[in-house]
Parts: C-alpha cells; sequence; structure tokens
C-alpha cells in the first residue's frame, strides 16, 4: 500500500496539469480575423468535438474526420489546380430548398424509422451491402417518386432510431412485391468509424455516406453545423483521398479534384452582409468544409435536406460564392488507420469555431498535445514500469 502511494500522488499531480494546461485552448487559432457573425459566435459556445445528432442517434463518433474542425489544416498542394479545374467563376448553389421540380422537393430527402419497421429485400446491381432494409413503403426517393429520368440519382435515406444504423440506396426503384432493385447500396454504423471495403462504392461514388454531409434545416435554425458538407463537381480524377473509398472516372488528369478531396471556403471571406441561416452554412464551410462526393452536370452543387422551412431567397444568395474563394486542404495527417474514419488523437484538442485572433506558436500547440490526459498515463507508466 505504501508503495503505490507515491505512484498515485505522482499520477494525480501529472493529470491536474494536463487539465489544466489543456483548458487554456492551445492548440492553433485561425489564420486571419473575421467579423463575427451570428453563425460563429453560435458554434463557439460549443465543443468543437459535438457530433450531430438525427433521430437520436449521433452521426458517427465526435473522433470521426466528419465531425472535424479543418479552419487550422494546411492548404493542399495541388489546391490551386484543382480549383481551377472546378471553376474560379463557377457559384456556390444549394442543391436544397423549399420548392420542388415538379415531382417533389429538391434535394436529398431522408427519414427516420423505429426499430419496429419491417424489412424488406433488395436487389442490387453492385458492391453493395445485402439487404434486407427497413424501407417504409412510401419512403421519399430524390427527385420524385415518379421521375425515372436518367440524370435523377434517386436516391433512399433511411435512418434506424432503435439501432442508429443508416441505410442508404442509389437509382432505387419500388418493386411489386414490396422490395426494391437498386444500384448500390450501403449500411453505415452510426457508432462506428468503420470505412467502407477498399475501392467499393456506397450509395453515393466516392464511398461516403450522404445523410452526414447535408445540410439540415433544424440544424440550421439552431445556429450551427458542426460536420462536413457534400459538394459535386462536374470533372473529376481517377483517384481518391482519404476518408472516400472509391473513384467515378476515367480521367488520371492530376489536376482534377479526387474523389473524397476536402474544400474549406478561406477564412478571408467577408460572410457578414449574409442573412443568418446563410451565414450558419458559411460558417460551417469555413470550419468543417464540403467533400468532393459524386460528379454532377453543375460544380459547386452544395447537398442538403429539402424542407418547407427553407428560404429560398435566402438560399439563392449562396450564389454570390464563387471557386475563388475556396481553398483544398490537406487532412492526410489525421488519418489514424486507412479503414477507419477517426482522426489521429494528436489532433483531436478542441478549438474554437469563432475565428480567432492571429496563430499562436506551435510549439505550444505541440507541448499542448503532448501534455494531454493519455500523455499523462504513458508518463506514469514508464516512471514506474521498473519499480
Amino acid at each position: 500500500m505504501q508503495k503505490n502511494l507515491p505512484r498515485t500522488i505522482y499520477l494525480f499531480i501529472v493529470m491536474l496539469v494536463s487539465v489544466c494546461l489543456t483548458s487554456f485552448s492551445w492548440a492553433p487559432q485561425a489564420r486571419a480575423n473575421t467579423k463575427l457573425t451570428r453563425g460563429a459566435a453560435s458554434a463557439s459556445a460549443q465543443a468543437a468535438s459535438s457530433a450531430a445528432r438525427i433521430g437520436g442517434c449521433t452521426v458517427f463518433p465526435a473522433n470521426n474526420i466528419w465531425n472535424y474542425d479543418i479552419s487550422n489544416l494546411p492548404v493542399a498542394a495541388n489546391s490551386a489546380n484543382y480549383i481551377k479545374s472546378m471553376g474560379l467563376s463557377g457559384q456556390l448553389h444549394s442543391y436544397f430548398g423549399s420548392t420542388g421540380n415538379g415531382y417533389g422537393f429538391q434535394g436529398m430527402p431522408y427519414v427516420t424509422v423505429p426499430a419496429i419497421q419491417p424489412y424488406v429485400p433488395i436487389q442490387f446491381y453492385y458492391q453493395s451491402d445485402p439487404g434486407p432494409y427497413p424501407i417504409p413503403p412510401h419512403v421519399p426517393i430524390e427527385g420524385g417518386r415518379h421521375n425515372y429520368k436518367n440524370n435523377n440519382d434517386r436516391h433512399v435515406l433511411v435512418m434506424d432510431k432503435g439501432t442508429c444504423k443508416l441505410y442508404e440506396m442509389w437509382r432505387a426503384f419500388p418493386l411489386a412485391n414490396g422490395g426494391w432493385y437498386a444500384g448500390s447500396g450501403a449500411v453505415w454504423d452510426l457508432a462506428s468509424n468503420h470505412l467502407r471495403p477498399l475501392n467499393w462504392t456506397s450509395a453515393d461514388a466516392a464511398g461516403l455516406p450522404i445523410l452526414p454531409g447535408l445540410a439540415r434545416y433544424n440544424e440550421d435554425a439552431s445556429g450551427v453545423i458542426m460536420h462536413a458538407l457534400r459538394v459535386t463537381t462536374t470533372h473529376s480524377q481517377c483517384t481518391f483521398l482519404w476518408p472516400a473509398r472509391h473513384y467515378a472516372s476515367k480521367s488520371c488528369n492530376p489536376n482534377l479534384p479526387p474523389m473524397g478531396l476536402r474544400l474549406r471556403l478561406k477564412a478571408s471571406v467577408d460572410i457578414s452582409s449574409f442573412p443568418p441561416d446563410v451565414q450558419v452554412i458559411l460558417t460551417a464551410l469555413k470550419h468543417y468544409g464540403m467533400f468532393v462526393a459524386d460528379n454532377s452536370p453543375d460544380s459547386w452543387d452544395l447537398s442538403g435536406a429539402p424542407d418547407p422551412r427553407w428560404n429560398n431567397n435566402d438560399l439563392a444568395l449562396l450564389r454570390n460564392i464563387t471557386g475563388a474563394d475556396f481553398e483544398a486542404v490537406d487532412e492526410s495527417a489525421l488519418q489514424l488507420y486507412p479503414n477507419s474514419g477517426a482522426v489521429n488523437p494528436a489532433y483531436l484538442h478542441p478549438t474554437s469555431v469563432q475565428q480567432g485572433n492571429g496563430q499562436q506558436s506551435a510549439q505550444l500547440a505541440a507541448f499542448s498535445r503532448l501534455i494531454s490526459p493519455l500523455s499523462a498515463l504513458d508518463l506514469w507508466r514508464r516512471r514506474y514500469r521498473h519499480a
């Protein structure tokens, strides 16, 4: 007992120092000053590690790459060429809103279902998680249930609130027997960081989930979106970047954006003149960015879920943001394991979503990462391993 007492005291002191040091938020701050907006102010009041919730389920663990603030990551080496290929003068526009195309609301609809939702058989074309899936009979389909045009991806997104699993299908068509036929489908455990099998698609070309990347009205109305969004491009490269698992291009031009590329709205872009609901979206793009996830007729198509409460006039103002306002980031250092979406713990210290004043020294940030609770435990183990 007397021998263990010094160890306990030592561990307590180191852990206490660790908590004090990390509470000062020594992580590097934003690169430039911007006027504080409603979106930024609301976001700064919450921990940056918080994960979005849908139907009572957390959308991936807090340490998942979708939920990571990328505002301090370095710019990718080929960023200028990626942006140029997508269109410097191209306008950001919302692929969601409160009105439809004659078939249904514009955007990616989704539904949540209870644990008792009956499962139905699914037939897939390729690279899919096998059925059955808990698809309700009148589930909304992207583009409208009766829109059979070839350019309509007909995505179906269903989240089971009982299991916190997400079921997504691409080119989904209901069958007379109550089942479905789809081009591809994927099941996501929202409590897990596990990725798709290597080189596998999902319901999206990049092999990524769709629902986590949607702008949703309830989130926007709360004043903060704390996850990456989804964007499409007209032309992409025949490769992909973590956490993407699949590409959809025959061109290997290195200046085209690869699937999984993460784009960030530049910190220098003044968003103070936009309406509050648009400021929330633009603040998210500064801090969480957007993943290139699919090819489409237009670049800079920002994805969201339809909702009659969206203000289409406000959303139309997103077109004042152009490709030149974005940059590609290098998030390769965040990868912990190739088959996991978990972020390297060394980079998980929370940073304020509010824009900062200048940049703290890299030495302080590194020291803060070193003296963390996990590091404290490691120090204790090394100190007493021969005792």
